[in-house]
């Protein structure tokens, strides 16, 4: 059986500061392009079967740097849809909500093009992955260019926990993962693994 592997994109201009980038579609900085690239050997010696990366920018080029080919773009990959609270900072959130925490305190509306999501809703869009990309695994590595929060709550999904479980896996940009299984039980094999 092959490995889940997942890529963190890069990082951007907002994952520098701490801002909660959802679907706005932001470029990755020239670090998070050399962490990007800085990927490439390190899965140039696997049998990849697969690649699947979210639409927005800084996961498709992430995926290009990292020197993966054939990538194909799904919008269950994308990023938690963070809301009214898109683009802000965990202190600003906490400026109108003291103490609030994403997994448990969830997001509120915004926009039309930020509705926001649940964690369960998240949740059910990594189950929808994992549904499509497990049975690949038969015939080799599965690489998923995503996002942090989304990564983790698939992450999460993977081992049999809540989608709230994510909050246990804190995940850098341009970094590794690996999940797989021992004994037929699924497992981290590693994680938060950066390139250099």
């Amino acid at each position: 059986m092959g490995e889940l592997i997942l890529l963190r994109h890069g990082e951007t201009q907002w994952s520098r500061d701490g801002r909660h980038t959802g679907l706005t579609d932001v470029p990755l900085t020239p670090p998070g392009e050399a962490a990007a690239a800085a990927l490439a050997p390190v899965l140039a010696g696997r049998d990849i079967r697969a690649v699947f990366a979210s639409p927005l920018q800084r996961a498709v080029l992430t995926a290009g740097l990292a020197g993966l080919a054939d990538v194909k773009q799904d919008p269950d990959l994308r990023e938690w849809d963070y809301g009214g609270y898109e683009g802000m900072t965990t202190p600003q959130i906490r400026e109108q909500r003291p103490g609030w925490y994403l997994w448990r305190d969830g997001v509120i509306p915004g926009d039309a093009d930020h509705p926001g999501e649940t964690a369960q809703q998240v949740g059910a869009r990594a189950d929808a992955v994992l549904a499509r990309v497990t049975p690949l695994l038969a015939e080799g590595d599965v690489v998923l260019v995503s996002h942090g929060h989304f990564l983790r709550v698939l992450t999460a999904r993977w081992l049999g926990l809540d989608p709230a479980g994510g909050r246990m896996f804190r995940l850098g940009t341009g970094t590794l993962c690996t999940l797989g299984a021992e004994h037929g039980e699924p497992v981290i094999i590693s994680w938060n693994v950066p390139a250099c």
